[in-house]
């Protein structure tokens, strides 16, 4: 398999919280992360690591996440064995993200499914329907 599969947001949240190793990566952009929000793993003794999938506003690929992410890893004394939980929007670069450090060697890497936003609502807008933000997970926005 490219990477350890799919989770929901809730099951994300209990094994960042319950494993020491487990780590949670934000793969969106920095306009994301200021203006849309940033989960918030304080109360569980832990942050998030943010490294971008895609730069902002081109939408290109990063070509050193895979170098960027490793090095962050490294730092918090986590070998290659750490389970990660990938996050974005909605779950399609999180799971690039998952697929790329997988081929890496790292893992087990799994893909949060529904993202921080999730899928849009009959309204139009993210956030209401599904994800980290709906589920009530907690966040912070700068």
């Amino acid at each position: 398999m490219a990477y350890a599969g799919d989770v929901d947001v809730e099951t994300a949240y209990q094994a960042v919280a319950s494993n020491p190793d487990a780590v949670l990566v934000d793969v969106r952009t920095r306009a994301e992360w200021t203006f849309v929000g940033v989960p918030d793993l304080r109360a569980i003794g832990k942050d998030v690591l943010m490294v971008e999938w895609q730069g902002f506003p081109a939408g290109s690929a990063v070509p050193d996440f895979v170098e960027t992410l490793s090095g962050e890893i490294a730092r918090r004394g986590l070998d290659k064995a750490a389970p990660i939980y990938f996050l974005c929007r909605s779950g399609a670069r999180s799971m690039s993200a998952a697929i790329a450090m997988t081929s890496a060697g790292y893992g087990p890497c799994y893909n949060i499914a529904q993202g921080f936003e999730g899928p849009m609502g009959p309204e139009g807008h993210r956030g209401g329907v599904a994800g980290w933000k709906a589920k009530g997970l907690p966040w912070v926005q700068s």
